[in-house]
């Protein structure tokens, strides 16, 4: 069976879905399975962001980043629900896409 993007989920389902990730990533962490541990919370990330509505996200507005107290983030652009832009600090730098779950309004 062919499994279902997250872009296709309802809201119900994509909730289900972050549970489920989310008690996987507790025994992956239990069990010292780094790796795993770590893909399991980046799909919790991406589930999460097709939660919240990417209007809510302003272009030129800067954002604390969730998993990184005090760094904060500004976005250029939106892409679905990916902010592009740069992290305070680095706006020389290359541009980075962050899923919108991982900013705090």
């Amino acid at each position: 069976m062919q499994e279902k993007r997250y872009s296709q989920m309802t809201e119900f389902e994509l909730k289900q879905e972050i549970a489920l990730l989310t008690e996987k990533a507790r025994k992956a962490e239990q069990l010292g399975i780094v790796n795993e541990y770590a893909v399991l919370e980046r799909k919790v990330v991406m589930a999460k962001a097709y939660l919240l509505n990417p209007d809510d996200f302003k272009p030129g507005q800067s954002y604390e980043i969730e998993s990184d107290p005090g760094s904060y983030f500004s976005i250029v652009y939106l892409n679905g629900v990916f902010a592009w832009g740069h992290r305070k600090g680095n706006e020389k730098g290359e541009e980075e896409a962050l899923p919108i779950s991982m900013l705090v309004k």
